[in-house]
């Protein structure tokens, strides 16, 4: 496949980047590569084909410019979006923004019980993340067993497409950036799949990794696996 302009990755803005032309009628999405939070925004840009609309800032976390704060998010993470005047933040209201304020079709489906669960799963998101990063420094196989046992339930809902929702969705969207890094360093760290056994969990990563507007979003798997290292088992 042919690459195409928007798939250019820019590089990352540093301490020695000069300052942008804020607030000047261009909306900016401010990202990092490594960060799974700012990914989540990024994959609704892409899916919502807004390449064009939202322009792409990655951010050097490691050595950020100082600017970042003063000027653009006080808070100094990622993701943030400049829009209409004003900068947002938080990954998860961000990509409910994103989704209800800009062109492209909805990524969260109007039908009220496919809502509600999607609800849900987005209100677990947070209590699956914490738990399985907890579970580094002890037995992450055995630790982390139900939580991806629940993650096979639910995929079992709905049973109109392989995604949370059936169809790829917000949901989705709040899971699969941490899930490419977890299974990623169940694969290389501790070498376990954690698809064994759950079919509809290794389904919904093979369909994720069918989707554009995801792909050209994944971290560099080199890069991360070295900063989990330093992290999590220095």
């Amino acid at each position: 496949m042919a690459t195409s302009l928007s798939d250019v990755r820019p590089p990352a803005l540093t301490s020695i980047s000069e300052p942008l032309p804020f607030f000047d009628g261009t909306t900016r999405l401010y990202i990092c590569y490594l960060c799974p939070y700012a990914q989540r925004a990024w994959i609704t840009r892409n899916c919502k084909g807004l390449q064009d609309k939202i322009e792409l800032v990655p951010i050097d976390l490691r050595n950020r410019p100082s600017w970042y704060k003063e000027k653009v998010y006080p808070l100094n993470k990622v993701p943030s979006l400049e829009h209409n005047g004003k900068v947002l933040g938080e990954s998860l209201d961000l990509i409910r923004y994103i989704d209800a304020n800009f062109e492209g079709a909805s990524l969260f489906p109007s039908d009220p019980a496919k809502r509600e669960f999607g609800e849900q799963m987005i209100s677990h998101v947070d209590t699956f993340t914490s738990g399985i990063y907890s579970s580094y420094k002890g037995d992450p196989v055995e630790q982390t067993s139900a939580a991806f046992d629940y993650l096979e339930n639910a995929l079992g809902k709905f049973d109109d497409g392989p995604f949370f929702l059936g169809q790829f969705s917000l949901v989705d969207i709040a899971y699969v950036s941490f899930l490419e890094r977890i299974q990623l360093v169940f694969s290389e760290i501790f070498k376990h799949d954690i698809t064994a056994g759950r079919p509809k969990l290794a389904t919904w990563i093979q369909e994720a990794n069918k989707i554009d507007g995801y792909k050209q979003t994944k971290v560099d798997k080199e890069e991360y696996l070295e900063v989990f290292k330093i992290k999590f088992l220095a």
